[in-house]
């Protein structure tokens, strides 16, 4: 059975390529999961807190849409490591 350099080489590259894709992959669905999270809760506590005090509905609000935008910078960390894993890393 004769294999030649050029097989193995191309063999080597298919692989290293799959691994950094599936690597992208995972950096991008696994690290958007912790922030899908956080926001269920956030919002939820938000829900309930205006249920109870009404009053304070701008307050809560306020302190909603930070929380909101502190959770949407992590997704977007990660998603920049994908980019990374994608088209950076050789």
């Amino acid at each position: 059975m004769d294999v030649s350099a050029a097989t193995i080489v191309a063999a080597a590259t298919t692989t290293e390529t799959g691994l950094r894709l599936m690597g992208a992959g995972l950096a991008a669905g696994l690290g958007v999961v912790g922030p899908g999270v956080g926001m269920g809760l956030l919002f939820g506590s938000a829900i309930e807190s205006i249920a109870r005090q009404p009053e304070l509905r701008g307050e809560i609000r306020l302190n909603l849409f930070i929380g909101i935008g502190i959770i949407e910078a992590l997704a977007l960390y990660a998603l920049v490591v994908a980019l990374i894993l994608l088209f950076v890393v050789k």
